[in-house]
């Protein structure tokens, strides 16, 4: 997480030149509504009845942490259970568990596993990142120039979020296992002679997050429709569960669906994106404000991301040389004329004082000078930190030569 949030400020110092987002600030922020986040599912979880063990806790992580080396975002349980159901499906028909040695063990452990319940857990996780991204996923937006379709730099927003979920799980206890509570005074939904036995608590650590693109839209409207769509991936993925709970033959098409439905709500959202018009772009009439930075006289008077300046002092801007001159027209006051996000004229005023910073506090979309662009990052855990490693090793040469 610290190296995700420390390479969004990164890459924002390196394409504005300024900073956005204090990554310890973010961290610390997504560590708060992730603790929360865990008691929540804790909670909701003692009544479902998960058979979670151990064993099943290291299948869930060393699966996630194989899938992040294909691709960062595989890095969900989603992925992992998907897997780890198909898994078992497969070692049923080979029977892997019947022949001996490490395959043996290995086919037994995954056959213990109880697919609905973690099926059940993943969607309980997706149902609070979807209120987590409903909440928090706009502050999580970084501006961007990006590449558009025609070649074009055009402005837009990724959007990461990760938040570490922490549970605590009633489970039913293994035979012989000391230190057994009594029965629970409930009986879970997925309830069974395990439960008679008593119940202990297993930890599992979990991390959930989401990661979207906003080129046509505002990220606080593209992060209410990622939650919406988050929400009903959860709600199908409950009904799905608890049907392949009930009926054992369902778990691979359970497992199918978490895999191949959180692909394509991932896949849908980045090319209704891709499709739409690009909403952070320059045009004729005026400048459109990709970001505004805080603490800046353009925070004091209101602007926002996505509205364009239209006059400044009362001259027309078109360009970066525009906006530079009409705000030297008035070494005392700045007076501007905006276009707002419906398209209405509004307008804002502010002075300006002795000492204060010339500048008026906004990013802007891209122009034609604009020359380098951000490529929103699709590799590997370890592709990643090779690709930090080589921007330090070329920024430390540039350095040098200069």
């Amino acid at each position: 997480m610290a190296f995700l949030y420390r390479r969004l400020a990164v890459t924002e110092r390196s394409l504005f030149h300024v900073r956005l987002h204090v990554w310890p600030l973010l961290l610390l922020r997504s560590a708060g509504w992730g603790l929360l986040a865990g008691a929540a599912v804790s909670v909701a979880a003692a009544f479902i009845g998960t058979t979670l063990t151990p064993d099943a806790v290291l299948w869930l992580w060393g699966t996630a942490a194989v899938l992040a080396l294909i691709r960062v975002r595989y890095l969900c349980f989603a992925y992992s259970a998907g897997v780890l159901g198909v898994l078992q499906a497969v070692c049923g028909l080979l029977s892997l568990e019947e022949s001996g040695g490490t395959a043996g063990r290995l086919g037994a452990s995954l056959a213990a596993l109880d697919m609905p319940g973690l099926l059940l857990l993943v969607a309980l996780l997706h149902a609070a990142e979807a209120l987590l991204v409903r909440k928090d996923g706009g502050s999580l937006a970084s501006p961007l120039y990006l590449e558009g379709k025609r070649g074009k730099l055009i402005g837009g927003y990724s959007l990461q979020g990760l938040w570490p979920v922490p549970l605590l799980l009633l489970v039913p206890v293994s035979g012989g296992a000391e230190g057994a509570a009594a029965a629970l005074p409930w009986t879970p939904l997925l309830g069974g002679e395990a439960w008679s036995a008593g119940w202990t608590v297993l930890a599992l650590p979990a991390i959930i997050g989401f990661s979207d693109l906003a080129l046509s839209e505002l990220p606080k409207h593209v992060a209410r429709l990622a939650s919406r769509r988050l929400l009903l991936y959860s709600l199908v993925l409950v009904v799905l569960a608890l049907a392949a709970a009930f009926a054992r033959p369902l778990v691979v098409v359970a497992s199918l669906a978490a895999l191949g439905l959180h692909e394509a709500l991932t896949q849908l959202a980045e090319r209704v994106q891709r499709q739409r018009p690009p909403r952070f772009v320059n045009d004729a009439r005026g400048l459109c404000i990709l970001g505004v930075l805080p603490g800046t006289p353009a925070e004091e008077m209101g602007l926002e991301a996505g509205e364009v300046l239209h006059k400044v002092n009362g001259l027309r801007v078109r360009t970066k040389e525009d906006l530079h001159a009409a705000l030297h027209e008035n070494s005392a006051f700045c007076r501007l004329e905006v276009l707002n996000l419906d398209g209405q004229l509004k307008f804002a005023q502010r002075a300006r004082f002795a000492g204060e910073h010339h500048q008026l506090g906004v990013v802007l979309a891209p122009d034609e000078d604009a020359a380098y662009s951000a490529v929103p990052a699709r590799g590997s855990v370890l592709a990643l930190l090779l690709r930090a490693r080589r921007a330090r090793r070329r920024a430390a040469g540039d350095s040098a030569s200069m």
